[in-house]
């Protein structure tokens, strides 16, 4: 989880590949009118998401049952949108965000060709974020490091973190 341009898709791929699992991609499951919202730079409304959360938690929670276990990239930017996420999933979750310096995520933001969300969305992305709170079983990583070591990382966590009763 994170705003754009933090490296989820990267980190998401490379943990599928590691735990040998499917990867949802979160912006697949967007509606066509979404997409064409934040490609003219307009921000999503929560009227926007909760669609978008209801169906890729759906998809979550179905690859987690026919596989056991999957990995999706999803900016979950509120605890609200974590909470819809998990509830559409039926499954337990983990959540990890990928945060760093505003100036590096910009500098990822411009330099991505043909991705949708324009960086002039950027501040109202991080204005929205809910940082995870200590309840939440979520692990904030530095997105700045190499996406080996946040798989690491994550994968350390993971073994650590008990299993939701």
């Amino acid at each position: 989880m994170g705003v754009s341009g933090t490296g989820k898709t990267t980190l998401s791929v490379r943990l599928g590949a590691e735990l040998g699992c499917p990867v949802l991609e979160g912006d697949a499951f967007h509606s066509i009118a979404s997409v064409a919202k934040m490609r003219a730079g307009q921000p999503l409304a929560d009227a926007d998401r909760w669609p978008w959360l209801d169906r890729l938690g759906a998809a979550i929670g179905e690859a987690s049952s026919t596989q056991g276990t999957a990995v999706a990239a999803c900016s979950a930017l509120k605890r609200a949108y974590r909470e819809r996420l998990a509830a559409a999933s039926a499954v337990p979750m983990y959540f990890v965000l990928l945060d760093t310096a505003r100036e590096e995520i910009a500098r990822r933001m411009a330099s991505r060709d043909g991705h949708y969300m324009p960086p002039s969305l950027l501040d109202s992305q991080l204005a929205t974020l809910e940082r995870p709170m200590p309840d939440e079983r979520a692990l904030a990583l530095d997105a700045a490091r190499t996406p080996e070591r946040l798989c690491a990382e994550v994968c350390a966590w993971l073994d650590l973190v008990p299993a939701p009763r």
